[in-house]
């Protein structure tokens, strides 16, 4: 398949590792040469200089006889035009953009085919704010991926002493939620993955995914361990892209705060923002934490661009006594130093939403 990838970011070059290979012919189109030079460098494709949406620039990269095009520099509207250009000059027949603004995704007749003509929406911004109300809503689980519209849920859980199904097989769940219709889709055990059969025992430290109807969630998860306490109280640390939809969000449910360092920022969300708290400061600011109650926070999510700030600073929430931590994490070798740490919660932007620690 001949792909052409449209930004040489960290969102570009990911994909263009993954895909790069014998079956496909990738070619990415960049504006910063060093980039380019780096991405040869590591892998072999082709690289193509330029603005990204500009004819000539796709031309030379192989539009005319291309499969699919990914638009993933850092521009929405760069995205947008250069897979209209690709549709009405080129003719590809799959075209797949990052849009990150929620002003053009709430406008789904934007991309018709007969307006903006994309077949494929990518958000990563939405699919971590996503997931992380998710986990927020279900305090304990270790993963929660939607299906029919949220009207059902696969949730990963650790089973833990105390749930009435821990050392007994798993055909007991019936019998002890008759009239819930459940089912086990898989159990990881020290790792390596299990097929579920009716005579399974679960142990202690499984991981189990299984599948139920949105309200029926929490009780399932009663039957392999403890539940959380509700999440009330949740602390906020940048004020981007993620922190904004999120708070939007959240506040109508939750006790919100939201620490943001820049002023201009903190002033442009206190203004958008209904009954969030906006607190100007350093998210590893030890004495602004205690000043809010950090002890009595049921949930910090560290969500800023800078990743060695989220882990620290969710280090510092933790030690002073925030209940959960989650943090917001791009580079994937900070995700192994620290996922096997119980206390920090993972959101990575590179990887899908399952793949949270």
């Amino acid at each position: 398949m001949k792909i052409i990838i449209l930004g040489a970011g960290q969102v570009g070059s990911s994909v263009a590792e993954n895909l790069a290979g014998e079956f496909n012919d990738i070619t990415v189109i960049d504006q910063h040469a060093d980039l380019l030079q780096d991405l040869r460098d590591r892998i072999d494709i082709g690289t193509v200089e330029g603005p990204a949406s500009h004819p000539e620039v796709l031309r030379r990269a192989g539009a005319e006889d291309a499969d699919m095009i990914l638009a993933v520099t850092n521009s929405d509207e760069v995205n947008m035009v250069a897979c209209q250009v690709a549709y009405t000059l080129f003719h590809i027949p799959t075209k797949i953009a990052r849009v990150r603004s929620g002003e053009y995704l709430m406008h789904s007749k934007l991309f018709a085919q007969e307006a903006l003509p994309i077949d494929v929406l990518i958000s990563p911004e939405q699919l971590v704010t996503d997931h992380i109300e998710r986990l927020i809503e279900h305090p304990g689980a270790l993963q929660v991926l939607d299906f029919a519209d949220g009207r059902a849920q696969l949730v990963a859980v650790r089973a833990y002493h105390g749930g009435p199904l821990v050392g007994h097989e798993l055909r007991e769940l019936r019998d002890h939620m008759p009239a819930i219709d459940v089912r086990v889709a898989a159990i990881f055990r020290r790792g390596k993955p299990l097929i579920p059969e009716g005579d399974t025992i679960i142990e202690v430290d499984d991981e189990v995914f299984f599948i139920a109807a949105r309200q029926h969630i929490r009780k399932v998860m009663a039957e392999l361990r403890e539940l959380d306490k509700p999440v009330k109280r949740v602390i906020l640390a940048g004020g981007g892209h993620i922190g904004l939809r999120l708070a939007e969000r959240l506040e109508a449910n939750y006790q919100l705060k939201l620490i943001e360092h820049d002023a201009e920022r903190a002033r442009i969300l206190s203004e958008r923002l209904k009954s969030t708290i906006v607190l100007l400061g350093d998210t590893a600011d030890g004495e602004l934490l205690l000043e809010e109650n950090i002890e009595n926070t049921d949930v910090f999510c560290a969500l800023t661009n800078d990743e060695e700030a989220n882990i620290l600073s969710c280090m510092l929430a933790k030690r002073l006594g925030a209940r959960k931590v989650m943090s917001l994490i791009n580079r994937a070798a900070y995700v192994d130093l620290v996922q096997n740490k119980p206390s920090i919660s993972l959101c990575h932007r590179s990887r899908p939403p399952l793949a949270v620690c």
